[in-house]
């Protein structure tokens, strides 16, 4: 039997009286990687605001390897190993491509880890790990400045993985790539399943039919519909709220 690494029960918040999230179940399994789609304003960046700590919920948790993060501030949850992408890519532009890599190493954080910090085989060979995964290997004195958006975007998921996550929430992480960068994010992706945990919210359906085994489709913060992408594109509901005819 797979192992439950993420289970969301009965997960509400308010805002002013709107539900944005409506007693929500949510259950990923350990290293799978689940895709979760749904119209604007369906709770797709709500929920992974509350699973990170940016949000809180009204009520219902969020168990994550059975601790209850809803019950966590940011930092907490970030150090259990919940790594969030944003929509928008975040990265140093003024430092390099390794520099970026470097200071996201965990032993590199707070004033006294800079401090303390000396470089050895070891980060440098986690930077070289990372850099290869993420295409960036020959880019890594670059300023990340330099980077195309797809490569700021790679750069962003690199910076997680030095942080070594357990769970990866990843929004939008396709959006403004080209063809090519899609297609190489879709590659990174199914290599980091299997040995990571992804959650990612995502329009693109070629994309999306890329990477998917598992999709869940939420609308009007609850799920509507889950399981293959198949089988949520055939679902009558989905069609009408979401994919159209």
């Amino acid at each position: 039997m797979s192992e439950l690494i993420l289970a969301v029960e009965d997960l509400t918040v308010s805002f002013d009286g709107f539900k944005a999230v409506d007693g929500l179940n949510f259950y990923v399994e350990k290293d799978e990687l689940r895709v979760v789609i749904g119209p604007n304003g369906a709770g797709k960046t709500t929920l992974l605001d509350m699973i990170c700590g940016k949000t809180k919920p009204t009520a219902g948790t969020i168990k994550f390897k059975y601790r209850d993060l809803a019950e966590m501030i940011e930092f907490q949850i970030t150090r259990l190993g919940v790594g969030r992408k944003f929509q928008n890519p975040s990265v140093y532009e003024d430092l390099t491509v390794f520099e970026n890599l470097e200071i996201s190493y965990p032993q590199r954080r707070g004033l006294l880890g800079s401090l303390l910090f000396r470089r050895d085989d070891a980060l440098l060979d986690k930077i070289d790990e990372v850099a290869g995964l993420i295409f960036l290997d020959e880019v890594l004195r670059h300023k990340a400045g330099q980077l195309s958006h797809g490569q700021k975007q790679w750069l962003e998921i690199g910076m997680l993985l030095m942080q070594e996550p357990k769970l990866l929430l990843l929004d939008e992480p396709a959006a403004g790539m080209t063809d090519h960068e899609t297609a190489r994010t879709a590659e990174l992706f199914l290599k980091l399943a299997g040995s990571h945990t992804l959650v990612v919210v995502e329009h693109d359906m070629d994309f999306i039919a890329a990477i998917a085994s598992t999709v869940t489709v939420l609308h009007e913060g609850s799920v509507l519909a889950e399981g293959t992408l198949d089988e949520v594109k055939g679902n009558d509901r989905v069609i009408e709220v979401y994919l159209g005819r």
